[in-house]
């Protein structure tokens, strides 16, 4: 156990709590009755100042709930209730029952969540704008703060071993889609299918967003893997967890830091998407479900990384290129990417993805080459950024209704 990297935990726990008491002080003291009395709005915005700066920094430690309770079909309420189908060390795969006893089949999806340092929850209104026309179930990451050291070390490959074992629980009737980080590794589990049971593999592939080759089309997000080094950025983010978690002693990449990296990206957005909810909440205007709370709420709900996951997606995926190679081991033996054949492919990508830029994940239609061209489909929403392609205006009314037919095309 490295005492530096303890240490460097501990403190950037300790800024965070502190930032969160700060702020808890600010809104007691400011927001006093007595303060109303005076016409000088300072104390006001101090007090405002304060409750955002606490709930931002409470955000930063908790889990969100689903907070899926109902879904609408066919003009009626339907209970939805979460169940855990399969529980891994490092994952869990998570199904929402729809209590419908009257409704006709459906098609599955897998929703393979991606572990880049947001919960699952993060994929919410995917879930919830689905599951009146399907079954769906989700790959649930755990932090892995909260996994023992005694569980072991997490590398791609291992996540890779998970994506097998969700989708051999769930049969080959299902429709896979992956969001962002996790599509290049979900070619890989099914090219693995195809090769040692080819029975077994689903009914469709839809990629969105991923880096399936991600010098296809250079971002800040590769530029920085580009000039970075393994030592240098081991040296830089990697951390140890601190005593107060499960995992004390586990080497990981902390969310904070991956939070920090992401909002540095556009910092004047956010800063000023801070301001006016500040502004707002001065004035009496903001509340727990405006626009600023609802988004913010999910995006500062962040999560830490295995170390060895991480330093291996940015070695393997973007300095080497393994998947967009087609040299991708798999404990030991390469996973041949041109042996899968038979399943229907198709990508979605955003025009103005800052993250997985366009092309990066269209790549994947050229790597599966095995596949013939009337099997794959391709979808470029113009106007959408990263987390538009599978939340948001752009989802719900362009993307959705696509990727559904795509699913109904290939659905028994």
């Amino acid at each position: 156990m490295n005492p530096i990297t303890l240490v460097a935990y501990d403190m950037f726990e300790s800024t965070r709590l502190t930032g969160k008491w700060l702020g808890a002080t600010a809104r007691a003291f400011w927001g006093n009755p007595a303060f109303g009395l005076s016409a000088n709005p300072l104390p006001a915005t101090f007090a405002a100042w304060g409750e955002v700066s606490e709930r931002a920094f409470d955000r930063m430690s908790a889990k969100p709930d689903w907070g899926i309770a109902a879904v609408v079909r066919h003009g009626r309420d339907c209970l939805v209730n979460t169940e855990v189908v399969l529980d891994q060390p490092f994952g869990r795969l998570l199904r929402f029952r729809v209590s419908d006893e009257h409704d006709p089949k459906r098609p599955t999806i897998l929703l393979v969540a991606p572990m880049s340092g947001h919960y699952a929850t993060l994929l919410r209104n995917t879930v919830t704008s689905l599951l009146p026309d399907a079954e769906v179930y989700i790959t649930e990451w755990k932090n892995a703060r909260d996994v023992p050291v005694s569980e072991g070390s997490f590398d791609i490959e291992d996540f890779t071993a998970h994506l097998i074992a969700f989708m051999r629980a769930l049969g080959p009737d299902i429709h896979v889609m992956a969001v962002c980080q996790p599509a290049p590794l979900t070619m890989a589990a099914s090219a693995w299918f195809a090769e040692h049971e080819p029975e077994m593999l689903p009914r469709s592939l839809t990629l969105v967003g991923g880096p399936v080759d991600p010098d296809a089309s250079p971002t800040q997000v590769t530029d920085f893997g580009a000039k970075t080094t393994m030592g240098q950025l081991e040296h830089s983010v990697i951390q140890t967890v601190g005593a107060n978690y499960a995992g004390v002693g586990r080497r990981v990449y902390p969310g904070n830091v991956q939070l920090a990296s992401f909002m540095m990206m556009n910092w004047q957005t956010h800063a000023s998407a801070f301001a006016n909810q500040i502004a707002a909440t001065a004035r009496k205007e903001a509340h727990d479900f405006d626009r600023h709370n609802v988004f913010y709420d999910e995006y500062l709900a962040v999560m830490d990384m295995p170390a060895e996951f991480y330093l291996s997606t940015v070695h393997r995926i973007f300095k080497k290129r393994e998947i967009a190679r087609n040299n991708f081991s798999y404990r030991g033996k390469k996973l041949d990417l041109t042996k899968i054949t038979t399943l229907p492919v198709k990508v979605i990508e955003g025009g103005r993805d800052e993250i997985s830029a366009p092309g990066q994940c269209a790549a994947a239609l050229t790597i599966l080459s095995g596949v013939p061209e009337h099997m794959k489909a391709y979808h470029l929403e113009p106007d959408a950024g990263h987390y538009g392609i599978f939340s948001g205006r752009a989802w719900h009314q362009n993307i959705r209704p696509v990727f559904l037919k795509f699913v109904r095309q290939h659905s028994r």
